[in-house]
C-alpha cells in the first residue's frame, strides 16, 4: 500500500548456526508508532541492526519509502531518513547538550569533524540543534555539560541527536531502559509528542509504555514473528500470553 514506509519481507540472519531472525515480515505505515516486543534473545536488536545497516541480512529484503535498501550502507540509509538510537547511549560527556546535537547536525550535513571548534558559533548548526532539544524537552538544559545530565536526560539527548538528522523514521532501541518512574513518564510524553510527526519503530520491554504508545505491535520469539496487530489483538492473543506475557 502507498502509505507503507518500511516494508520487511522474509528477513533472516544466522550467527554460527544460531537463528537470530527467521523469515521476518512486517510493514510499518507512515506516521505509525509500531512497537517490537519479545523476551530477551528474541532477535529484536538484531532486527533493528539489520534495518539500520549495521548487520547484513542473509536473505530477505528491506524497502524504505518504496526503495530497496537491503544492501545500502549505514550512511546511505541515514541520508534517506532512517535514524536509530541504541540501548547504551553514545554521547560526548565533555560537550554540552547543545554541542552534542550540533555535532549531529554537522555530521549529517557532511562537514568534517576537524571544523568543530569554529562551528560552535555557526547558527546553521546551533539553530536546528536548539529546535531538536526543544522537541524532547531539553531546551532548558542546552548549556549543561552532558556529564551532568541524568540517565533519562541522556536518552532524551540521544533522541534529539537522531532528530537533528531530519529523519522520516526513528528506530528506537529500548529508550526507557534503566529509567525510574518519573523519567519513564517524561520519555513516554516525549514519544507521544513525536507520534504522527514521525514514523517510529520502537523496541521496548516496558509493556505498560508499549500498550500506551503503540498503534501496532509485533511480537518476536526465537527470532520469528508470532503475532502482529493492534494492542487489543496482542493482549487477547493466547500464544503471546503464553510465550511473553507469562499468563
Amino acid at each position: 500500500m502507498t502509505d507503507i514506509l518500511l516494508d520487511i519481507q522474509e528477513l533472516s540472519k544466522r550467527f554460527d548456526g544460531l537463528v537470530a531472525s527467521e523469515a521476518i515480515s512486517l510493514a510499518v505505515r507512515q506516521g505509525e508508532l509500531h512497537a517490537l516486543i519479545g523476551p530477551n534473545g528474541a532477535g529484536k536488536t538484531t532486527l533493528i541492526g539489520q534495518l539500520a545497516g549495521e548487520i547484513a541480512a542473509d536473505s530477505g529484503s528491506i524497502r524504505f519509502a518504496g526503495r530497496d535498501i537491503t544492501a545500502l550502507p549505514i550512511h546511505r540509509r541515514s541520508t534517506l531518513g532512517l535514524a536509530r538510537t541504541f540501548q547504551i547511549t553514545s554521547l560526548f560527556p565533555e560537550f554540552t547538550a547543545l554541542d552534542n546535537v550540533a555535532l549531529a547536525v554537522q555530521a549529517h550535513a557532511g562537514h568534517s569533524y576537524r571544523f568543530w571548534r569554529d562551528a560552535r558559533d555557526d547558527p546553521k548548526l546551533r539553530v536546528p540543534a536548539r529546535e531538536a532539544l526543544g522537541q524532547v524537552g531539553l531546551d532548558g538544559r542546552a548549556d549543561a555539560l552532558t556529564s551532568n545530565l541524568s540517565h533519562g536526560e541522556h536518552r532524551q539527548l540521544e533522541i534529539a541527536m537522531a532528530l537533528a538528522t531530519q529523519p522520516r523514521m526513528l528506530l528506537l532501541d529500548e529508550p526507557l531502559a534503566g529509567m525510574g518512574s518519573s523519567e519513564s513518564r517524561r520519555m513516554v510524553a516525549t514519544l507521544q509528542a513525536l507520534k504522527r510527526r514521525l514514523t517510529i519503530l520502537l523496541v521496548e520491554h516496558d509493556l505498560e509504555a508499549v500498550f500506551e504508545l503503540a498503534d501496532q505491535i509485533t511480537v518476536l520469539v526465537g527470532g520469528r514473528v508470532i503475532a502482529s496487530g493492534a494492542p487489543a489483538e496482542i493482549r487477547a492473543n493466547a500464544e503471546v500470553r503464553t510465550a511473553y506475557l507469562g499468563e
